[in-house]
């Protein structure tokens, strides 16, 4: 029972343009939720910033949580077809640990994936993606994400 596991994946957007264009996220959580297989939902900003004229409540971003199946199904294309898509890959950084067992790193673009058609696409996006395990050390959850086959970077 002491043996780590992957609990959840969360994939986030950001859409800072999404203040000026609402279209943006619309189209986002579409593509956001053709990319997870699953419905992604908008984030909402939580307070006034009167510098970047944003409101309270206005949609700013997309998530998506993944478990279970969904969740492994993810995890086998995200290592077998996407990352090896993505330009001048060596490898992800091992540095995106947290000191808890989770991981996350970042992808440039949203077009890695064989589901988007890049035809369609009017803005190529970026997102976050985070891996919470039950590890308790970093050390656990590095060895856990390399037997899945995970492409660290040499250190």
């Amino acid at each position: 029972m002491q043996v780590p596991r992957i609990t959840k994946i969360c994939i986030n957007q950001g859409l800072g343009d999404a203040v000026a264009d609402k279209k943006l996220v619309e189209s986002a959580v579409k593509e956001l939720s053709t990319i997870a297989g699953q419905k992604a939902v908008p984030t909402v900003s939580r307070k006034d910033i009167s510098n970047f004229k944003l409101r309270k409540g206005m949609p700013i971003g997309a998530r998506v949580t993944l478990r279970g199946d969904n969740m492994y199904e993810f995890l086998d294309r995200l290592i077998s077809v996407s990352l090896p898509r993505t330009r001048d890959f060596r490898g992800v950084n091992a540095k995106g640990f947290d000191g808890r067992g989770n991981y996350t790193f970042g992808v440039k673009e949203h077009i890695i994936f064989p589901e988007i058609d890049i035809d369609k696409v009017n803005k190529i996006l970026g997102m976050d993606i985070t891996f919470v395990t039950t590890a308790t050390t970093n050390e656990e959850a590095f060895s856990l994400l390399k037997e899945f086959g995970f492409p660290f970077t040499k250190k």
